[in-house]
C-alpha cells in the first residue's frame, strides 16, 4: 500500500488557489498541485443551501506531510470551513509515486 495522498481543497478565487498551490509546493508540502477551475459547488451552510463557483484543488502529497499540509490549508484559507479532504492512492504508477515522495523531502 502506498503512504501517497490525494487532497482536494476548493477555493474561493484561481488567485487563492494559485497563492495556496504555490505555498504548499514551496514548502515541500505537495509534490504537485493541479488547479481546476469553474467548479460549481452546491452546499448547505449554516441552515440554508449556497451555491458557489469555485475553484478546486488536486493536492499530491504522503501521509507524514499531511498533518502539517492541513494545518498550513487551515491558516491560510480564507473560508471560516475549508474543505480539507484526502484519499489514499494504493495504485499508480511506481516511478509517479516514488517522484512524489522524493518531492517531499
Amino acid at each position: 500500500m502506498s503512504d501517497v495522498l490525494l487532497c482536494f481543497c476548493t477555493c474561493p478565487t484561481q488567485d487563492v488557489a494559485h497563492r495556496l498551490a504555490e505555498q504548499l509546493v514551496n514548502e515541500r508540502l505537495a509534490a504537485c498541485v493541479n488547479i481546476l477551475p469553474g467548479l460549481t459547488s452546491v452546499y448547505r451552510w449554516q441552515g440554508a443551501v449556497e451555491t458557489a463557483t469555485e475553484v478546486m484543488l488536486w493536492i499530491k502529497t504522503n501521509r507524514a506531510h499531511y498533518p502539517q499540509l492541513e494545518a498550513t490549508l487551515r491558516a491560510a484559507h480564507p473560508y471560516e470551513l475549508p474543505e480539507i479532504v484526502a484519499v489514499s492512492l494504493n495504485t499508480g504508477s511506481h516511478a509517479y509515486l516514488q517522484w512524489i515522495n522524493d518531492s517531499l523531502a
